[in-house]
């Protein structure tokens, strides 16, 4: 069975962005050559890229204009958006799906093959954690504390007991944390 990981980076305080779309300032601090390697094994490893509107639209106007080995993988792997509202999605190897993103992710999950990646998309990944969709989390933490933004984990998710798979120190000072849901 196809696995659903999420991975997002935060701050040490919870937030996944400032106060603003796309203030992202705090990947800076934790970026560097342990956390390229390991998007690249994850890109390798993954049949499809899953991503709500907002985080698609960001995602396609920056990696469209980038290069080399990660632009690569990101340009050239098939994506999902989920959107209600999006007109079109023209990034290489996008599919536009305007209803039940959590039906179409257990059917997807059910025909096997690599993993999919929800990266970012807090509001997808929160109908994801609510419908116990994700298998792992996969969380790089920076060493900063924001003070305000948007977190990942809103009031209001299904609660979730889960199991850590592994733990990785980065040069930069961050941390990566692997968990696995546990089976009920």
């Amino acid at each position: 069975m196809r696995k659903l990981i999420m991975w997002n980076v935060i701050t040490l305080d919870g937030y996944f962005e400032g106060n603003q779309n796309w203030d992202l300032s705090f990947h800076n601090v934790v970026w560097g050559q342990e956390l390229e390697k390991l998007s690249i094994e994850q890109l390798n490893a993954a049949d499809y890229l899953v991503f709500g509107r907002v985080t698609y639209e960001g995602m396609a106007a920056y990696w469209t204009k980038e290069e080399g080995e990660i632009a690569d993988l990101m340009n050239s792997i098939p994506k999902l958006v989920f959107s209600r509202t999006l007109k079109s999605a023209d990034w290489n190897n996008t599919t536009l799906i305007r209803e039940n993103a959590s039906a179409e992710i257990k059917k997807l999950k059910e025909a096997g093959g690599k993993d999919m990646y929800v990266f970012g998309s807090a509001n997808l990944s929160e109908t994801f954690i609510n419908d116990n969709l994700f298998e792992e989390y996969r969380i790089g933490i920076a060493p900063v504390i924001l003070g305000s933004g948007r977190p990942l984990f809103r009031q209001g998710n299904a609660p979730k007991n889960l199991s850590l798979v592994s733990t990785q120190q980065l040069v930069t000072g961050g941390v990566v944390l692997k968990y696995s849901k546990n089976e009920d």
